[in-house]
C-alpha cells in the first residue's frame, strides 16, 4: 500500500492507537480525518489539521451523517479505518454482565459493520480503496476477564474475511489490523509488558506499506496470540491469563 497519496478516515481516531495511526498517516503524505465522540480531542486534532467528525458509531443516523459529511469533503476518500472499540471487564456468573456485553456487541461489531456498510458503495463504485479493521490479539487467545470484548473482536475477524471475499474483484481491498496490548492510556502501568504505542505504529506502517500488503496485520509480539492454536501452545497460555480474573473480578476471591 503507497501509504504517501491516501485520503484515509479513521472512525476512532480521537486517542491511543487511532490518534497515532492518524498523525503517520499524515507525516506519510496521506490527507487524514478523524471521526469520534469527544469535542475536545476533535478540537485538538483540527488544531493539528486533521478534518473532524462527530459520531457515534452506535447510531445510525450519526453514522449516516458522518458519512454525508465526509463524502462531501473528501469524494476521494479511499481509506476507511474502524478504531472504535470498549474493553469492559464481565462476571460472567452476574446476570448483570449483560449491560456490558451488549455495549460491547453493539460497539465493536454492530459499530464496525454500520461504518464498513456506510462507505461500500462509495468505495465500490470507485472501484479501489481499503477498509483496514481493527480486532485483537485477543481474539485469538481470549483474555478471559473480558469475555465478549474477544467474543466481538473475534466476530470481526471472520466479518472481515468474509467481506473480503465478497469484495474479491472490486478493487477494494480489506486488511485486518490485529494489536497486541499496546501501552495507551497508562497501560503500560497496568501491564509492563504492554508494547509502546510508538514501537507499534512504526512497526504497524511498515507491513501496510508493503506491497502486496497482508491481509493481516501483525506485528512481532502479536505472533504468540495469533498462531497459539496452530503452535500448541493454546490451552497453556489461555490458563495463563486466566490468572487475572481474581485480581480484575474482585468477587471471585476466596
Amino acid at each position: 500500500m503507497d501509504l504517501s497519496n491516501r485520503t484515509v478516515l479513521i472512525v476512532g481516531g480521537t486517542s491511543g492507537i487511532g490518534r497515532e495511526l492518524a498523525r503517520r498517516f499524515a507525516a506519510a503524505g496521506s490527507t487524514v480525518a478523524v471521526g469520534g465522540r469527544s469535542p475536545v480531542a476533535l478540537a485538538e486534532l483540527a488544531e493539528e489539521g486533521f478534518g473532524t467528525f462527530g459520531i457515534d458509531i452506535t447510531d445510525s443516523a450519526s453514522v449516516e451523517s458522518l458519512r454525508n459529511a465526509v463524502l462531501t469533503r473528501y469524494p476521494e476518500l479511499d481509506t476507511v479505518v474502524t478504531m472504535s472499540g470498549v474493553m469492559l471487564p464481565e462476571d460472567l456468573r452476574d446476570p448483570t454482565h449483560f449491560e456490558a456485553a451488549a455495549k460491547t456487541i453493539d460497539t465493536n461489531l454492530l459499530g464496525t459493520i454500520r461504518i464498513i456498510d456506510a462507505f461500500t458503495p462509495h468505495l465500490v463504485q470507485q472501484g479501489s480503496g481499503t477498509f483496514i479493521t481493527v480486532t485483537s490479539g485477543i481474539a485469538f487467545l481470549p483474555f478471559p476477564p473480558m469475555p465478549t470484548y474477544a467474543a466481538s473482536k473475534a466476530a470481526v475477524h471472520a466479518y472481515s474475511e468474509a467481506l473480503r471475499a465478497q469484495l474479491d474483484g472490486t478493487g477494494v481491498d480489506v486488511v485486518e489490523l490485529v494489536p497486541p496490548a499496546v501501552a495507551t492510556a497508562g497501560q503500560e502501568k497496568v501491564n509492563p509488558r504492554a508494547l509502546p504505542l510508538d514501537d507499534f505504529a512504526t512497526e504497524v506502517m511498515h507491513l501496510l506499506s508493503q506491497d502486496p500488503t497482508p491481509h493481516e496485520i501483525l506485528v512481532e509480539t502479536v505472533l504468540t496470540h495469533r498462531w497459539a492454536e496452530r503452535d500448541g501452545t493454546y490451552d497453556g497460555l489461555v490458563a495463563q491469563r486466566s490468572q487475572a480474573l481474581a485480581a480484575m473480578l474482585p468477587s471471585r476471591k476466596g
